[in-house]
């Protein structure tokens, strides 16, 4: 299998999980604070959608899938309310990750 960039992977779950291509548009720093403590830091990729019925923009990036670093998660949120920007699409999925876990 050829080598992906970082870029490439993100644009084929958004294939995957929104069945239309994407653009890359630009990529935004995030950090998330959590009562005085780092709960994300890292880089959203945006893209703007080829043809999506409900969404224009996708907000995606990856990180470590577990507590010590270790494997790897992709995420790709659609821009629908109440995510309306990178920072609100890392919310979107800290609070839906931590719903999984209650």
């Amino acid at each position: 299998m050829a080598y992906k960039t970082d870029i490439e992977r993100l644009q084929m779950v958004i294939s995957e999980l929104y069945g239309c291509d994407s653009r890359h548009v630009e990529s935004v720093p995030v950090h998330e604070v959590f009562q005085r403590k780092t709960v994300w830091n890292g880089v959203v990729e945006i893209f703007d959608l080829v043809k999506h019925p409900k969404a224009k923009r996708c907000f995606a990036w990856s990180h470590a899938e577990n507590p010590d670093g270790t494997g790897e998660r992709l995420v790709a949120l659609l821009e629908i309310p109440p995510v309306d920007s990178p920072s609100t699409a890392v919310q979107a999925s800290i609070v839906s990750d931590a719903k999984k876990c209650a």
